[in-house]
């Protein structure tokens, strides 16, 4: 699947154009998926608390989604990382849109989340929004950006464990080539802990979201 999305699979640009327009897609997400997805909300307002000169991560950064959250931050060097250059493309283009401090450091690259690019315990926030479901294996996914993540990280996707009403989502996605196994929240919890995680993950829907901090 890494490939379908590498290359600009038509649901890439559906799905960023719903995610531009949270007024229409939280209402519909919350009847068919039972979550209005505020836990996104959530995990990019926690950029604000991003010490000045802190680097926060952001994989898959899929259109920019959380750039959002640069208006409250001081300081920081947003990276943006993403294996689809369209994405890419659309990320950079959110960020000019976005009112980022001036003293806001913006950096876009392709990178493979399960071979990122960067130093061990280097990255001070990592946001991994809407993208575990997307990744062909999660625990190396997870284990990776652990790796690379020195205080906080926070996580939201598409749960491997759903109801019967939101199976064919899952199915369907897998059948495209978007989505792989995806994992439970028990899971990811259990990965992060033995990577010296301190866990706290919660379900709402079909949605999985966890925050953890390095103990």
């Amino acid at each position: 699947m890494s490939d379908t999305w590498r290359r600009d699979h038509p649901w890439a640009g559906i799905y960023s154009a719903a995610m531009a327009h949270p007024r229409l897609t939280r209402p519909l997400s919350r009847l068919t998926l039972g979550t209005d997805l505020a836990g996104l909300d959530d995990a990019i307002a926690s950029i604000a608390a991003v010490r000045p000169g802190g680097v926060v991560l952001d994989v898959p950064c899929g259109a920019g989604l959380a750039v959002s959250g640069l208006g409250h931050a001081s300081a920081v060097h947003y990276i943006g990382a993403d294996i689809a250059p369209a994405m890419l493309e659309r990320a950079r283009h959110a960020a000019a849109r976005t009112a980022a401090p001036a003293d806001t450091l913006l950096t876009f690259a392709q990178a493979d989340v399960a071979h990122l690019p960067f130093a061990d315990r280097s990255i001070d926030l990592c946001l991994s929004l809407t993208g575990l479901h997307c990744f062909p294996d999660p625990e190396a996914a997870v284990r990776e950006l652990a790796r690379v993540t020195g205080d906080r990280l926070e996580l939201t996707w598409f749960r491997s464990r759903v109801a019967l009403h939101q199976r064919p989502v899952l199915l369907l996605g897998r059948a495209a080539g978007l989505f792989g196994p995806s994992a439970t929240v028990l899971e990811v919890t259990g990965w992060l802990c033995e990577e010296g995680f301190t866990v706290h993950g919660r379900t709402e829907g079909a949605f999985g979201f966890v925050t953890a901090r390095r103990a």
